[in-house]
């Protein structure tokens, strides 16, 4: 039986720090990393990603999707031999929310209009 794909990824955030490298089989799901960076994400920072959905993870300057997984998502020039691939990582809080705030800060406008004839 032929070994398994894995491949090292690290995460980049917002800030230049990384979480791993860790290593990870071909066959794992951009859901799932996005799990690991989630729960091992450091405590300490401003920004803190509340869940996956709020995780964009980004390869190559691709978003990737949920569903595809690290072997689709590997890119040929990532393949250098004991290379780590560097996936970076976007905290986007959940479009509801921001929505929302956005309705409570604005304030009613007076409309003032003058008009001036020469």
């Amino acid at each position: 039986m032929p070994e398994e794909e894995s491949i090292d990824i690290k995460f980049r955030l917002y800030d230049g720090s990384d979480i791993g490298p860790f290593r990870y089989s071909a066959a794992s799901t951009v859901d799932f990393l996005k799990q690991r960076v989630v729960s091992d994400w450091p405590k300490g920072k401003t920004v803190v990603p509340k869940g996956i959905n709020e995780v964009k993870l980004i390869s190559s300057g691709k978003i990737l999707e949920n569903s595809k997984t690290v072997g689709q998502c590997k890119t040929p020039f990532g393949d250098i031999a004991g290379g780590v691939i560097v996936m970076h990582v976007v905290v986007q809080p959940s479009l509801a929310k921001t929505k929302t705030e956005k309705k409570v800060d604005k304030a009613p406008k007076a409309v003032i209009c003058t008009c001036t004839i020469l």
